[in-house]
């Protein structure tokens, strides 16, 4: 076992193609990324919207079922759909654009510290990023967070190199402009911090080494055009289509979710710490080579030292200060991370070996780096493996199973219809024609507005397009008529099973499927005739 794991290492570190490095990286973040079903909410929402695109050819408005959805800005709706449409409506497919936001924050760290770094820092850089099993993970999870993240990573090299080109009075335009382009990606993928946080980051290594001079050449009115247009024109295409998309977007969504305390996830200030520490193992004891301080000041890496580390921690508080915490926020802070823990590692080789005098010496203590890296290595990739493998086996909210054994009786223009409930990846799993009825207390906007959760989602939907809204939310008084009036072949209800009880005017032999969780009816057109609620009014007297 030994051997095996310095030769894992020898050969990491004997790497000498790039395009074999990303070729590596992508197969291993691609892998698993089709083994499990849709994750509720998150994956069946935002996958769900980017087949709504698909289905309905308006690649404009991101919708909901049927209603104007705009929690989000449209990148990874596009990204998701392009990918459906080329390789089929299945989960590999869905989550290729986290996928996509994997590689670019591994090329973007990988070539620029190639660049300034060298060769061996780089390929350790971009091993030690694709093996930590919370960035594997979000590689593997449709949301937004891997997206915006690469988008960062991207940004924030790019102007970086922009910088150190300047500085030297070298061509930096090129990498300028790819740095503004990134940023109009990141704020399409994701709202404004695909702009504040790497523009935050540099200026404060600008700063930090004393660049003030070159902010005017960094803030030219050609990169901002350009990136104004990138950026600006779907906002203002959503301005003009739907009145008070600007202040929902920006003004509630951004900064008035922010700073409020009333949203779920609430988490303590220091919560991103032990986040990193354990969604990095094995890797993460090796960050503490890179906390002495002569390790942060050596003249020779100061430059990229100093980035990495101020990107790190810039990540980090700017998502400890609100009070809203989700894993995923913190993604972006990983790419630096990997680097400090890889030249961290390189560096303590490097001077281990150094001290030793004797050439027996010195390859008994290479021996001993190689095999602490192989087994990190190994380690790491084994823990990302057993992670989504326990989440497959264990995640129980997708409706895939129950989805299966209703398709076969299922015509996709029957009516679906759920009750109490939105289940997200229904309709990506049995596609159906026609948008979903959703049945339940529209009415209490009190109790609404309270949770952040499904329900407010729709209903916030709905006041942008209140006609759709009448159509497809529906009160329980206004479900009953509308069920007695439906003409077609069959209607299909999902509901929990848990309060299968409360729809007691459901006969008993309409129920079709059921699982611990979810009760399916099925109610066709005689079925339909013969319940209570859709007899007829007998005439007075």
């Amino acid at each position: 076992m030994k051997r095996f794991l310095s030769a894992v290492a020898a050969r990491l570190l004997a790497t000498r193609s790039p395009l074999l490095v990303l070729l590596v990286c992508a197969a291993w973040l691609a892998m698993l990324a089709g083994a499990r079903s849709l994750m509720l909410p998150d994956e069946g929402r935002y996958i769900g919207v980017a087949w709504a695109m698909l289905r309905s050819g308006d690649w404009l408005t991101p919708t909901l079922d049927g209603l104007p959805y705009f929690h989000k800005p449209p990148l990874f709706y596009w990204l998701t759909g392009l990918a459906l449409q080329l390789f089929g409506v299945n989960e590999w497919a869905g989550r290729l654009a986290s996928v996509f936001g994997a590689l670019l924050a591994v090329g973007g760290l990988f070539f620029f510290v190639r660049r300034y770094a060298g060769e061996r820092p780089a390929t350790l850089a971009a091993a030690v990023l694709v093996t930590q099993p919370m960035f594997f993970a979000g590689a593997q999870y449709a949301n937004l967070d891997m997206l915006v993240a690469g988008m960062i990573s991207a940004t924030i090299v790019c102007a970086a190199h922009a910088i150190l080109r300047l500085d030297s009075g070298r061509s930096y335009r090129p990498a300028l402009a790819a740095a503004y382009v990134f940023a109009a990606l990141g704020v399409l993928a994701k709202g404004l911090i695909g702009i504040v946080l790497p523009g935050a980051i540099v200026l404060a290594w600008l700063l930090l080494r004393g660049r003030y001079r070159l902010i005017p050449a960094l803030l030219a009115l050609p990169m901002i055009g350009l990136f104004v247009a990138v950026a600006a024109p779907w906002f203002v295409w959503m301005q003009i289509s739907y009145h008070g998309f600007w202040d929902y977007f920006f003004v509630y969504h951004h900064f008035q979710r922010f700073a409020h305390t009333g949203f779920s996830n609430a988490q303590p200030f220091w919560f991103y710490l032990p986040v990193l520490f354990l969604g990095t193992l094995p890797w993460a004891p090796w960050i503490w080579r890179a906390c002495a301080w002569k390790y942060l000041v050596d003249p020779e890496k100061v430059e990229i030292r100093s980035l990495m580390l101020v990107w790190m921690l810039g990540i980090l508080v700017f998502f400890s200060l609100p009070n809203s915490k989700l894993v995923g926020y913190i993604l972006p802070a990983l790419p630096p991370l990997a680097f400090l823990i890889a030249d961290g590692f390189l560096d303590w080789r490097q001077k281990r070996q150094a001290e030793r005098a004797a050439k027996a010496e010195m390859r008994e203590q290479g021996a001993d780096a190689s095999l602490y890296l192989g087994a990190s290595l190994v380690g790491g990739g084994v823990l990302c493996v057993v992670f989504i493998t326990l989440v497959a086996v264990f995640d129980s909210t997708s409706t895939r199973s129950l989805s299966r054994q209703v398709a076969p009786l299922y015509s996709p223009d029957e009516q679906l219809v759920m009750i109490d409930e939105y289940e997200y990846d229904l309709p990506f799993y049995l596609r159906p024609e026609k948008d979903v009825w959703v049945v339940s207390d529209w009415q209490d906007t009190a109790a609404i507005a309270a949770r952040d959760n499904w329900r407010k989602e729709l209903y916030d939907a709905g006041q942008f397009d209140r006609a759709k809204m009448r159509e497809v939310l529906l009160l329980p008084d206004e479900f009953v008529a509308r069920l007695c009036a439906y003409t077609g072949a069959s209607l299909w209800l999902w509901g929990k099973t848990a309060q299968a009880q409360r729809y007691s005017f459901l006969p008993a032999e309409a129920i079709a499927f059921a699982n611990a969780r979810r009760t399916v009816w099925r109610l066709d057109a005689e079925q339909r005739r013969r319940l209570r609620d859709c007899q007829p009014t007998p005439p007075a007297g």
